[in-house]
């Protein structure tokens, strides 16, 4: 008997439908045929005990499985499931009539309980897309995939129970979550506040400038002057995701396995901070099994690269082209992958190997060599690209020592969100573009062209400081952004002054 049950592969950060053709006929041999993975070519033992343990025999005859379609590779072990279905739908175990109607996946365990799978989320959107009434699927990713309306959702726990629904003997709970509700509900879920930092005043200010035009920044400062800290306060800051930007960072997270079984929706922005010793397919994906890298997972949020020069040079340098483009395209001999990565990227250094050499009281010991050598891990055309590059002076113990708490995140959030609707507005009609980080030459000399005084004033820094055309672009970006947090339509010598002023690594005096 030859019957038909619907699984899915992801690919990317999207699902494609696999029908899985099982025919039974006389023999004793199995064949599984349709490009599969060694993951799923052992399912066949996993099956096998998941349906003893749980009083059903795999079936004496022969059985040849197809997985189409046969040019698309099957990895992992989420298909067991619906293997397990279709085997015994083929010797007549499990009804067929319904079989149509619902897309099915989960890894098996040999005690015939599921596993969690990856890609809940992308599967249950292909499902809805293709007009399957239902989704049965592992319980612990239910509520996952029940962001996505027009669906009904199943969480199982035991293969027992889907033989028994398909063949009547059972009701399964539609799984439900109200996602405007929960999304809204923990969207100011944030563990750092700004009112915790002492002092600093103009390094928040630079931290607000560049929330509020999503500037790429880079703190340099010597050891314990806040770098860090303030970098885990920003995303709280930043303007609050849209319910789009959360269903687009929730499947980048479900299809690298990385969302907890409670959640359903991302709702505050990602904040990604690798350690120094990562690889270059671990930052932008990739792999024999492919997966989104740092720079994905960091999608609509934060990636916080912490002491940015111990970072290996050839991984900073695939950093450039996503920060430009705000998508990662991966080319192997086997597959072609795009992952989107518009992210902020935040880093923070030591100004030389001892850390001292802008310190107010201790004396560096590096000579100028040593710290030229050590800027130089960090190569032009990569701080070329960062808008903001501020630093940061250790606090006086007076500042330190202070009951009065700083503003807190929520009032600058207020100031940022501000800025960003005045940025929405200026937008409207530039697809792709919400925030001043995102515009290109033409848009810069339509919305951020100085005037006179403020061109003179550009002209002279330009020339002093020797920037290059790129760091032209960036003052102008990041002066706008300043003018729209005063609310200003006009850019002002003023503003320009202080974006110059957020250049520090373009000094002369900078490595001696």
């Amino acid at each position: 008997m030859l019957v038909k049950v619907f699984g899915a592969a992801v690919q990317g950060i999207d699902a494609t439908i696999v029908t899985i053709e099982v025919n039974s006929s006389r023999g004793i041999k199995f064949f599984l045929v349709g490009l599969p993975d060694s993951a799923v070519k052992e399912s066949h033992e996993r099956i096998i005990s998941a349906l003893q343990v749980n009083g059903y025999r795999f079936p004496s005859r022969q059985i040849v499985v197809n997985m189409a379609p046969a040019d698309i590779r099957k990895e992992g072990s989420s298909y067991d499931l619906p293997l397990a279905i279709g085997i015994l739908a083929s010797a007549e175990v499990v009804k067929t009539d319904k079989l149509n109607n619902y897309l099915i996946i989960g890894e098996l365990s040999l005690d015939g309980s599921l596993q969690p799978i990856k890609g809940a989320l992308p599967i249950a959107i292909s499902a809805r897309a293709q007009g399957f009434k239902g989704f049965i699927l592992p319980k612990q990713n239910a509520k996952e995939a029940a962001v996505v309306n027009n669906l009904q959702v199943y969480g199982v726990e035991n293969i027992k129970e889907v033989i028994e629904f398909f063949n009547g003997e059972r009701e399964l709970e539609t799984t439900i979550v109200h996602t405007r509700e929960e999304f809204f509900q923990h969207q100011d879920n944030f563990s750092y506040d700004f009112a915790d930092v002492k002092g600093q005043e103009s390094v928040k200010r630079a931290l607000e400038v560049a929330a509020a035009g999503g500037h790429n920044l880079i703190m340099i400062g010597s050891p314990g002057s806040g770098k860090s800290m303030m970098a885990k306060r920003l995303p709280s800051i930043l303007p609050p995701l849209t319910l789009a930007e959360s269903l687009e960072t929730t499947k980048i997270h479900s299809v690298a396995g990385k969302l907890n079984k409670n959640d359903s929706l991302i709702a505050t922005r990602p904040f990604r901070s690798p350690h120094h010793t990562i690889s270059q397919v671990a930052m932008v994906g990739g792999g024999s099994n492919p997966q989104p890298g740092e720079i994905s997972l960091a999608h609509n949020g934060l990636l916080f690269l912490d002491e940015l020069p111990e970072f290996s040079r050839s991984v900073l340098e695939v950093l450039r082209q996503p920060l430009e483009d705000r998508h990662i395209s991966i080319s192997r001999a086997k597959y072609s992958l795009d992952y989107p990565s518009s992210f902020m990227l935040v880093a923070s250094m030591n100004p030389c190997p001892c850390g001292y050499y802008t310190h107010p009281t201790k004396p560096c010991v590096c000579n100028p060599g040593q710290v030229h050598r050590y800027l130089n891990r960090i190569s032009g055309p990569l701080l070329d690209r960062i808008d903001i590059q501020i630093e940061i002076v250790p606090v006086p113990f007076e500042k330190m020592a202070e009951q009065k708490a700083g503003e807190n995140s929520a009032t600058i959030r207020e100031r940022v969100v501000k800025a960003r609707k005045i940025q929405e507005e200026r937008f409207t009609n530039h697809p792709g573009i919400h925030c001043n980080a995102q515009m290109e030459s033409k848009l810069i000399q339509l919305y951020a062209a100085p005037d006179k005084q403020g061109l003179l004033l550009l002209r002279n820094a330009m020339t002093r400081l020797n920037l290059s055309a790129r760091a032209y672009d960036r003052i102008l970006k990041v002066a706008r952004t300043i003018a729209d947090l005063e609310g200003s339509e006009a850019i002002r010598p003023h503003h320009l002054a202080e974006a110059i002023g957020y250049r520090n690594l373009d000094r002369d005096n900078w490595g001696g």
